[in-house]
């Protein structure tokens, strides 16, 4: 006899998208870049690709003096403008019905008790069930005044198995000591289960690529040790400058703004060992690991670099240097441009150098992880036939052009013996049918539906801070950043810093 239940799917089924449960998202910060470029067109995109709750709600709180009207065109302008999905009406309809904006300054009660009366009604009209995330798309220094203010409120307060969560931008501080600070303020409120922080970089596919890529193939992990890797180089280069972010770049700089973050997070990821499963406790438990045993050179002035670009020709157009942008004082000391070189002291890569950088005006747009091997320990042909082979390297490209390439030698056709690097590549976009959805749409989504694999957790925080904390000290002490000019790989000393290893950067 036929089951009624056959072709049904197993709810268990990986396969299956996962979708929030009705619930409310608060953006405090509603009118800012970050939130009219990503975050709104994410949560659309969510909507669209149906994984959000018809009875989802989005909140916006700011300064404006707005009206619902002047919200819903706002909103529906920037989904327009930057929706990944294409724009659909009937999708645009379902989430209007949710849309509710609520004026005030973040230190204002009273528009925090326009807010609790916003979210008390949502959970009425829109059946959200008292299940509410508020995202702080604000600079920092507001972070405690509205998680106070949500405590005040009771906001922060959750009954029975509803949530509340809150969702933070970095940076996560400014050092190791303000780090703590902050943690200390927003745990006060929240439980540390429902602190989501937002590296967006993790929630890149070829960042969740790389634990795919290693412990899903037999060929890729016996390799991934100090016995066959000479060194690690981590990049996160941007061609452009500071733009309008003077405000928020000078003072903070590239090791802050990134290194501390994007890149350390990338060498964890890199060099962790394999959790014994796929869940937050066990991922992060290996990122920890690694990010305790980074040790940083005895000497700083040679194995660090903090650079400053200059004015100058890029791309035939003659631009500004950071000392020439809008607001930046004449005698800043900001680095736009920092090297780092470490080691990660476990068996598995003792020895191995892991070389990190990130700047801004560089040559080209690139982030990737380059895993360079050894040389062969013997190769048996004449040195004149391998003149043109280097070092095997596996490049896992983050952006753009996400994918992977790896580098090795090979015959050239003909009657002799010669061998020169080829390539072999993997491209998403060629690979697969799907487009890749945006960081933020994951993170997004993870932070609504509870799943925290890829938000780094308060200890890895504190980690980081104690990684570059010392080299920030030792900066502030060293003078001004060595000058570079635009369209470059960054100060000469910087290439010096490999070039007395006998190394040299990869030119993506």
């Amino acid at each position: 006899m036929h089951s009624p239940l056959a072709g049904l799917k197993d709810p268990d089924d990986r396969r299956l998208p996962r979708i929030a449960p009705p619930c409310g998202l608060v953006i405090f910060g509603i009118t800012g870049d970050l939130a009219r470029k990503k975050l709104v067109p994410a949560i659309y995109d969510l909507a669209n690709r149906g994984l959000l709750s018809p009875a989802f709600a989005l909140t916006g709180f700011a300064r404006r003096d707005w009206s619902t009207q002047d919200f819903e065109d706002y909103i529906r302008t920037s989904i327009e403008k930057h929706t990944r999905t294409g724009f659909n009406e009937r999708t645009w309809n379902q989430l209007r019905a949710g849309l509710r904006f609520v004026s005030g300054t973040f230190d204002d009660p009273a528009a925090y008790g326009r807010l609790a009366e916003t979210v008390a009604e949502l959970d009425k009209s829109r059946g959200t069930g008292g299940n509410h995330a508020f995202y702080l798309s604000i600079p920092p220094s507001w972070f405690p005044e509205v998680c106070e203010q949500l405590a005040a409120t009771g906001l922060n307060q959750r009954h029975g198995n509803e949530f509340r969560r809150v969702i933070i931008e970095k940076p996560f501080g400014h050092n190791l000591e303000s780090a703590i600070e902050l943690s200390k303020v927003v745990s006060r409120v929240f439980d540390e289960d429902d602190v989501f922080r937002i590296d967006h970089y993790l929630g890149k596919e070829t960042v969740q690529n790389i634990m795919a890529m290693r412990f899903s193939n037999t060929m890729f992990e016996p390799l991934w040790k100090a016995n066959y890797v000479d060194h690690i180089q981590i990049t996160m280069a941007e061609d452009i400058g500071i733009g309008t972010r003077a405000g928020y770049y000078d003072g903070i700089g590239a090791a802050r703004d990134v290194i501390q973050n994007h890149l350390l997070q990338l060498l964890a990821l890199t060099a962790m060992e394999e959790p014994v499963r796929f869940t937050q406790e066990a991922i992060r438990a290996e990122k920890e690991k690694v990010l305790s045993a980074v040790r940083l050179g005895e000497d700083l002035s040679a194995t660090t670099v903090f650079g400053q670009y200059t004015s100058g020709s890029q791309g035939g157009t003659q631009v500004r240097g950071f000392l020439e942008e809008d607001s930046i004082p004449a005698d800043s000391v900001t680095d736009t441009y920092a090297a780092i070189k470490l080691f990660v002291d476990t068996r598995r890569w003792a020895g191995v150098p892991f070389y990190l950088r990130a700047g801004k005006r560089l040559a080209k747009r690139v982030t990737e992880i380059a895993v360079v091997f050894k040389r062969a320990a013997h190769v048996p042909f004449e040195n004149s036939e391998v003149t043109e082979s280097g070092q095997n390297v596996l490049v896992i490209r983050v952006q753009p052009d996400e994918g992977m390439t790896i580098k090795f030698g090979a015959k050239v056709p003909g009657t002799e013996m010669q061998i020169r690097d080829v390539t072999m590549d993997f491209g998403y976009g060629h690979a697969f049918t799907e487009d890749s959805p945006e960081a933020y749409e994951r993170l997004i989504l993870d932070a609504l539906v509870g799943s925290a694999p890829l938000f780094p957790h308060q200890r890895e925080v504190e980690l980081s801070w104690q990684i570059l904390d010392p080299i920030l000290e030792h900066w502030a002490s060293a003078g001004r950043p060595d000058p570079y000019r635009p369209g470059s790989w960054g100060p000469a000393s910087s290439q010096e810093m490999l070039a007395r290893d006998g190394r040299s950067w990869r030119l993506p």
